[in-house]
């Protein structure tokens, strides 16, 4: 009779973890159709950007795209105070450089790509950007890459 007991508790502790086994499993098999849904093409979209060891090369398109994220940013940027806009930035630079070849190892690799980019395609931007960001170039406000 005590192996009885044995499996009657073995069972009972089973049947109770039993519910987070399968939701654990189900959130991990939603998480991962997540993640297929959201890549399910590698090709980029958008103007294109080529790379070189040293720097990206940022065409015409996709400098102006970059211009016209960051204007649409620089009101929000002003009043969030200098550490969240600094976050922000990386965030619209990042998703800039995944909507052109995902250039984002090139942009790690060069920085100042952004600073060179902005000064010559949208100076205003650019001085406005780093009055509120405060520091003195774009590169500087880049973290993580």
């Amino acid at each position: 009779m005590p192996q009885q007991a044995w499996i009657e508790r073995q069972y009972a502790d089973h049947a109770k973890r039993w519910p987070r086994t399968v939701v654990a499993a189900g959130l991990a098999a939603l998480a991962g159709a997540t993640l297929l849904a959201c890549g399910a093409s590698t090709d980029p979209q958008g103007p294109t950007v080529s790379t070189t060891a040293e720097s990206p090369q940022i065409g015409p398109e996709a400098a102006a795209q970059l211009c016209d994220m960051m204007r649409a940013e620089i009101g929000n940027w002003q009043q969030q105070g200098t550490t969240v806009a600094k976050v922000s930035f990386n965030g619209t630079v990042h998703n800039w450089a995944l909507r052109n070849g995902a250039v984002n190892a090139a942009v790690t690799r060069n920085r100042e790509v952004i600073d060179t980019v902005t000064t010559e395609n949208c100076p205003d931007v650019r001085d406005q950007a780093i009055a509120a960001f405060g520091t003195d170039d774009l590169a500087s406000a880049l973290a993580g890459f």
